[in-house]
């Protein structure tokens, strides 16, 4: 058994059920996180991946079952408890979600300004180091990236600074929703390089739903399948490449159903 493996839970999903309307998303869904731990959700489109990311972070609730973030439940947190839950856990968003009106500085320090009380040195200071770490430091083709608009970056930066506003606030788990989608296989595999850096330089917990293949063997420890409504197949990566189950086979090669 390996460190991660005797770490303790950072997330206990019991028992969850959800469904929208008349769609069911889970059915006594279970799932664990260990810290330290990086984890790749996959599964196919409109399944509910992203939905496990939101339930973790109290943008939505289990209609029945129980949600424990370090053995509280997320459900019974009230709006103070919610927001430092937020602070402690970063989500990077599918489409990078950058404020269009702010600039890049405006976005990375966004959090630092609303969570913390740092002076705007220290503010500037953190920016540069989160920036840094994205492989944005020095300016990045820019004079000063941090005057740049979004609107001005190419798809694969606009993840990049997603990504150092996420570890602005130092959190202890960064949950990734689809970080790839939309880029090509150079900026996918500068991401997914990134996420596996990051989680090494900061020893942060991480949940990547992602459709590459690719990035999930790359980045994650451990693999975990939505199917059917709960995750019936989760190993470590060379172990589950090789289950012979044809719903596994048949996804990570591509072939239809």
């Amino acid at each position: 058994m390996n460190a991660v493996q005797e770490s303790p839970l950072v997330y206990q999903l019991n028992s969850v059920h959800k469904a929208f309307g008349s769609k069911v998303v889970y059915v006594d869904m279970n799932l664990q996180l260990r810290r330290g731990e990086t984890l790749a959700i996959i599964g196919g489109s409109g399944q509910g991946k992203s939905v496990c990311l939101k339930l973790m972070t109290g943008l939505l609730f289990a209609d029945r079952g129980d949600v424990l973030f370090h053995g509280e439940d997320v459900a019974d947190m009230d709006a103070n408890q919610l927001r430092e839950l937020r602070t402690r856990v970063a989500m990077v968003f599918q489409g990078g979600a950058l404020f269009d009106s702010m600039n890049v500085f405006e976005n990375v320090a966004y959090a630092l300004v609303e969570h913390t009380a740092m002076g705007d040195a220290e503010i500037r200071s953190r920016v540069g180091e989160c920036l840094e770490m994205v492989g944005l430091g020095g300016g990045a083709g820019y004079p000063n990236i941090g005057d740049v608009m979004p609107a001005a970056l190419s798809g694969g930066m606009r993840k990049r600074v997603a990504l150092a506003r996420a570890i602005a606030l130092k959190p202890e788990v960064i949950l990734y929703d689809e970080p790839t989608t939309g880029l090509d296989p150079s900026n996918c595999n500068r991401i997914a390089r990134m996420i596996r850096q990051l989680q090494a330089d900061l020893g942060v917990t991480s949940v990547v739903v992602t459709h590459d293949m690719t990035t999930a063997w790359h980045v994650a420890d451990q693999v975990a399948m939505l199917d059917r409504c709960r995750f019936p197949y989760r190993a470590q990566v060379d172990e589950f490449r090789a289950i012979e189950d044809p719903v596994v086979h048949n996804f990570i090669e591509g072939i239809p159903e």
